[in-house]
């Protein structure tokens, strides 16, 4: 069945509130459209500002409730909620109240897709932990009639791909806290990367950003993996028909053997740890060798554990040979670790996806020297101590820019930092001063640990705009 005629099954004559115009909501405007629909889009930017699709749609019939107060009056039968904007407006409550529907495009994919489902969440590693997920099964099937997809909070909106699914066919979807918060079904398989104070601007606290996180596998998921080196991710509640596998770097064969061995009850449960330079899965009394540490091409121990994240999602599906092949020539995704250009003697690496603290202490640990470090963009009201200590330990010097410069600061002074330090509110400037302060053999490194938002539209920009900052030295 056709992807219209599904949505069409489902919808039903609805008359349909679309809530933000962002990505992965005009695709769905689309087939709205094509589905016939009563459509009403809301969004605080003005149609002008929305751009060619915007009139389009309205030339179309859609119309557009924009301004400041574009969630006050809600009049739907259906609302879709884009992953940015809290269900828990005035304007959402008295609609469901009233007897709307929430939901969301990826909710309704969930919902439509007969495909298999592998999902990814976590605070850090989502988008190479879902990439290496989805080569490995890319591989194993590439001469196959079964097709593999990727999606979710990376790549292309694939509701509009549903049509042509089929139950043999595999989506690997990596999943943000604003997807899963209202989420009512989960993935066959998930990955909880790791958790850590993320996103605190969005979330109302801590406690409600894990339990967004929990929905992944909280709505029917069969198989969980979840991070054994992290505190928050360990204290998850999980249910006993869930089966259950744990990964961690620094679990030893020793740890793991001590852990189960007077725990019969534990025996179906499953960890992945590293031994003697290699990555070992124990399993009901089996240990069995996976891969060489050696033969991971991307730097970094977060980069192990985002295999050793990927590698229990999709076993039993992957050949070891393929593990190892994936290893070898997986070069890592854009703006991770990304080398951009060496210029008299110096390095310049763009990791412009870092924006939390944690993950800019993970990029730091990755590189073989201290680094010249470009902070700071927009501020998501996380704790910056953590990156204090990060920065203190393994940077030569910083350079802060952005809306959370005087914050990192502040964190930096009040730990009695010793490296160099400089603020460049200006971000092209703040790249410059990078530049002017390092010397031969030195590496500039580019991870914000802060999210884009302050002067760019997403981490892709602020990546893309260093890289052209950069390429332009002479």
């Amino acid at each position: 069945m056709k992807t219209v005629e599904l949505i069409k099954n489902r919808i039903k004559n609805a008359r349909c509130a679309v809530l933000g115009f962002g990505v992965s909501n005009v695709p769905l405007v689309e087939l709205l459209i094509e589905c016939g629909d009563e459509i009403t889009v809301h969004d605080k930017k003005d149609i002008e500002k929305l751009g060619e699709k915007a009139r389009l749609f309205a030339d179309k019939g859609v119309r557009f409730v924009t301004g400041e107060n574009y969630l006050d009056v809600i009049d739907a039968d259906i609302i879709f909620r884009s992953p940015g904007i809290r269900p828990d407006y005035e304007g959402i409550k008295r609609a469901v109240e009233n007897g709307a529907e929430l939901t969301s495009e990826m909710e309704l994919f969930l919902e439509l897709t007969p495909a298999y489902i592998l999902g990814v969440t976590g605070s850090d590693g989502k988008t190479t932990t879902t990439t290496i997920a989805y080569k490995l099964l890319e591989k194993k099937y590439e001469n196959s009639d079964r097709k593999i997809y990727v999606g979710g909070n990376i790549g292309t909106p694939l509701l509009s791909k549903v049509g042509e699914m089929t139950e043999r066919d595999i989506c690997v979807l990596e999943l943000s806290s604003f997807q899963l918060f209202t989420m009512k079904r989960s993935p066959h398989r998930a990955v909880i990367t790791n958790l850590s104070p993320n996103h605190l601007d969005w979330h109302k606290g801590m406690a409600e950003y894990v339990e967004a996180k929990t929905n992944i596998y909280k709505r029917g998921c069969e198989m969980l993996t979840l991070n054994g080196n992290n505190e928050l991710s360990k204290a998850l509640s999980v249910a006993d028909d869930i089966e259950l596998a744990l990964f961690s770097a620094d679990y030893s064969y020793e740890d793991i053997v001590e852990k189960y061995k007077d725990k019969p009850e534990e025996k179906s449960k499953s960890a992945m740890f590293i031994y003697d330079g290699h990555i070992y899965r124990y399993y009901n009394n089996h240990v069995l060798k996976v891969l060489d540490l050696n033969s991971i091409l991307i730097p970094g121990k977060h980069n192990i554990e985002n295999y050793m994240a990927a590698i229990s999602l999709t076993w039993g599906m992957i050949p070891e040979q393929i593990i190892k092949h994936i290893a070898k020539t997986f070069g890592g995704v854009e703006h991770r670790l990304e080398i951009v250009r060496e210029l008299e003697g110096v390095i310049y690496i763009n990791s412009s996806i870092d924006s939390s603290p944690t993950r800019t202490a993970a990029a730091l640990s990755a590189l073989p020297i201290k680094p010249i470090v470009i902070c700071g963009g927009y501020d998501k009201n996380i704790p910056f101590e953590p990156l204090a200590d990060a920065l203190n330990e393994r940077a030569r010097a910083v350079v802060l820019t952005g809306a959370t410069a005087e914050k990192i600061y502040d964190a930096l002074k009040q730990s009695s930092s010793q490296i160099e330090i400089h603020i460049e509110k200006d971000f092209e400037r703040a790249v410059i001063k990078a530049r002017s302060i390092a010397k031969k053999n030195d590496i500039v490194l580019l991870s914000p640990a802060c999210a884009s938002f302050d002067a760019f539209d997403n981490f892709m920009q602020r990546g893309n705009r260093f890289k052209e900052i950069v390429n332009s030295f002479n």
